[in-house]
């Protein structure tokens, strides 16, 4: 009876232990946005832009930018590093189409993660790339600055994580020879860029920004 009872709790106890060692944090409000023009189209090499809702924002001008270059997709969603469901995300983005560059940012979500969460997440999203985009190149982009709501010439305490996060990252990224994107130095002396908000972006911010992503994008098109 004793035996028994240890079998039957092996499992149970297995999981319990798996599930505290799993830390997930969710926002309230999760999002998804996946945008794939020309899917049927082969005469251009394609390009996955990922990121959150600024890299939604400038999304379509460095569409409009490679016009002609690259078929531009775009995944933007809510999920941070350190979050599984962000590697489900990706995957099923990259199983849609094959990619020739993949420009990648993330770390404005997921307050919920410590900063060494963050960066020790970094490398099994390298891997999720690696493993179902084989070919393509990689970018890292850096986050943007965040400044305070409606008072735009003030730094947001927040942009002390964002500079952290930036700083983990971009040392994985070159350790990897992966390339680095400097977003956050690009605007942050320039709060007339932002929006009301301090988060993101107006249309000539969007306008800056996506000139840059398209400027380094282009070095790596095959």
């Amino acid at each position: 009876m004793r035996i028994f009872r240890l079998l039957w709790l092996a499992p149970v106890l297995g999981m319990a232990v798996a599930g505290a060692q799993e830390h997930v944090v969710r926002e309230n409000i999760e999002w998804l946005d996946v945008w794939m023009p020309n899917t049927n189209d082969r005469d251009l090499p394609r390009v996955l832009l990922i990121g959150d809702s600024i890299t939604r924002g400038y999304g379509r001008q460095v569409e409009a930018a490679l016009k002609g270059k690259a078929y531009v997709s775009r995944m933007a969603t809510s999920k941070s590093l350190g979050d599984p469901a962000l590697l489900d995300e990706v995957r099923l983005v990259l199983g849609q189409q094959a990619f020739d560059v993949i420009h990648f940012n993330n770390g404005m979500h997921g307050a919920g993660y410590s900063e060494p969460e963050y960066a020790a997440a970094m490398p099994a999203l390298l891997r999720v790339f690696r493993r179902h985009a084989p070919k393509a190149r990689l970018i890292w982009a850096s986050t943007t600055d965040v400044r305070r709501r409606n008072r735009l010439e003030e730094t947001d305490p927040k942009t002390a994580r964002v500079v952290e996060r930036n700083r983990a990252a971009a040392e994985i990224a070159r350790k990897r020879n992966i390339p680095v994107n400097d977003l956050f130095s690009l605007v942050s002396d320039h709060p007339e860029y932002h929006a009301a908000d301090g988060v993101h972006f107006n249309e000539k911010g969007s306008e800056v920004l996506a000139a840059q992503v398209a400027g380094s994008i282009l070095k790596l098109l095959p």
